[in-house]
């Protein structure tokens, strides 16, 4: 059974004082890519090779895009099964384990993809039979979402229901959430040599189904996959010191379902029972098969961060900064949105939250002192199961502007609106100038996914809103495989999607009056602190995974 446990002290980890750290890996870099290695050899140095790190990989393939780039061409709705292919890499890469798997996502994958998962499993069972004494390993993370908890009990089971008694495997299934963080991050690696990341949840009617939301992963094979590895151990290492506590051990027997009044819940089940141990295994690179280093490697920054499992380093959110500020050219970017989650049909941002200031002031000086040009690809207002926050394009278009005047109160009037008009470029995601499939659904933008200066390029699951998230990524720092990237992805994408009118200048002009911030909350306070989990439970619930077979109330 699945244990839950809460405490009152939590660990906090800080960062260390000494030298700034040096990687020898990080050569090669492009001006961008090597800003973001100084800011985080100097500023996170405590979280080298757990939250971040420099190394060398191969892209497998192009950018993997649900759906297919081809959609952009038409307005014509993808064809049936259009995306089970995805589902379908999942399984083969999985597939490949001979010692050691980590699986993370935001919650537990359903319908075709739970299918495949729970092939991939058989498949490793079936592909190792008789090769090895050592059992192989396959942990699953997921975050435990305030009000809809994962039952990893019932999920490990429907996952183990075909596997052989005495099949020479572990599982483990976790989950966690401290305070308003919980896992988002979604990765595969396996045997510390491939790996798959990016924006996707693994669920069925969001991607696979009638009027997908549009997302992009990626495939690479390298010792990147290493990082994945070291990143995924810190989450288990967490749910380890959270139940290893006496009250850890007196609720280990409460069913997942419980609610209970607790601002830390960990969750935890292994297979098989009374063999695998109650504790997930660290991961160890040197116990991992030996491979030639890869043809085509590149520079990669994997780039992540973990939420409130840390008082204040956030490594993922200093490198798009310092990434931001040393552009020259040009920033393209592909979100789900960048305004916080707002009131059901009214643009009323939640209470305690706001807009990313860290971002959009580096955006602001990107533009103001430097010139460069800032395309921003967004999800339709009103897009399908709550994949938008509520904002439009011209809202996104001031609270840059804003900035400008904020860090250079002589910027008049004209200046500004030269700027928007020269160098600021806004749209929804459109299918062949279109912005809805033919149901009426308005489509959606679920991407993470930016490019600086047409040189390095980051896929992951981190958007730029704010959110307090655990968070994974990679940086790409190659100009020719960013550029495939562009061809593949981008230049389609925008080609179908921009239109100028959907970011207007003088509605950009206007709105830099209008206050878009939340209500401001003490969070000291137990009615701050309430209005703040109804924030945070309110933005869960809006992106529930749409089958809830494997999740209990709260």
């Amino acid at each position: 059974m699945g244990s839950v446990c809460s405490t009152k002290k939590e660990k906090i980890e800080v960062a260390d004082e000494g030298p700034p750290v040096e990687d020898k890996s990080a050569n090669g870099l492009s001006y961008v890519g090597d800003a973001a290695y100084q800011v985080l050899r100097t500023k996170h140095k405590a979280y080298h090779k757990k939250q971040w790190n420099f190394t060398k990989s191969k892209m497998v393939g192009s950018l993997q895009q649900t759906p297919s780039a081809s959609i952009f061409e038409t307005d014509n709705d993808p064809a049936e099964g259009h995306s089970d292919w995805f589902a379908e890499k999942i399984c083969e890469i999985v597939s490949r384990t001979t010692k050691f798997c980590d699986i993370m996502s935001l919650a537990a994958p359903d319908g075709y993809f739970l299918e495949q998962v729970k092939k991939a499993i058989e498949n490793i069972v079936a592909n190792n039979e008789g090769k090895s004494s050592e059992p192989i390993i396959v942990r699953l993370m997921f975050g435990n979402i305030i009000a809809l908890p994962i039952n990893c009990e019932r999920l490990i089971k429907k996952l183990t229901k075909d596997i052989p008694v005495d099949a020479n495997i572990q599982i483990w299934v976790g989950a966690w959430r401290k305070g308003t963080s919980w896992n988002h991050a979604k990765l595969i690696a396996v045997d510390g040599r491939y790996l798959h990341t990016g924006g996707h949840n693994m669920w069925s009617d969001v991607y696979l189904k009638d009027d997908p939301v549009h997302d992009v992963s990626i495939e690479m094979e390298g010792p990147v996959a290493h990082d994945a590895h070291n990143y995924a151990d810190e989450h288990w290492e967490f749910i380890k010191s959270k139940q290893s506590t006496f009250l850890g051990q007196i609720l280990e027997n409460v069913p997942d379902f419980l609610p209970l009044a607790s601002k830390t819940r960990v969750i935890i089940s292994e297979y098989p029972k009374g063999k695998a141990t109650e504790f997930a295994p660290y991961y160890h690179a040197t116990k991992m098969p030996v491979y030639d280093f890869p043809e085509a490697s590149v520079p990669v920054v994997s780039v992540g961060r973990q939420g409130t499992l840390v008082q204040d380093d956030r490594p993922a959110d200093d490198a798009f900064v310092a990434m931001i500020d040393a552009s020259k050219k040009i920033i393209r970017m592909s979100l789900q949105d960048v305004g916080p989650v707002t009131l059901p049909a009214v643009k009323i941002p939640l209470p305690s939250l706001g807009w990313p200031d860290h971002y959009l002031n580096a955006l602001a000086r990107a533009i103001w002192l430097r010139g460069v040009d800032v395309e921003i690809v967004l999800t339709n207002e009103d897009a399908k199961s709550g994949y938008s926050n509520g904002w439009d394009c011209n809202d996104v278009g001031s609270e840059i502007i804003k900035r400008i005047e904020k860090q250079f109160p002589t910027a008049n009037d004209a200046v500004l609106r030269q700027k928007v008009e020269d160098n600021l470029r806004i749209c929804y995601i459109r299918h062949g100038k279109s912005f809805k499939f033919k149901s009426g659904v308005r489509i959606g933008n679920h991407t993470k996914y930016f490019i600086v200066d047409d040189l390095i390029s980051y896929t992951g699951s981190q958007n730029l809103y704010d959110c307090d998230l655990a968070e994974w990524g990679v940086l790409i720092d190659d100009a020719e495989v960013t550029d495939q990237m562009i061809q593949d992805y981008w230049n389609p994408m925008w080609e179908a999607s921009f239109v100028e009118s959907d970011c207007d200048t003088q509605k950009v002009m206007d709105g830099l009056k209008i206050d878009r911030d939340g209500e401001s909350v003490d969070k000291s306070s137990s009615e701050g602190k309430r209005k703040i989990d109804e924030a945070i439970t309110a933005i869960a619930r809006a992106q529930l995974p749409p089958q809830t077979e494997l999740y209990d109330e709260e």
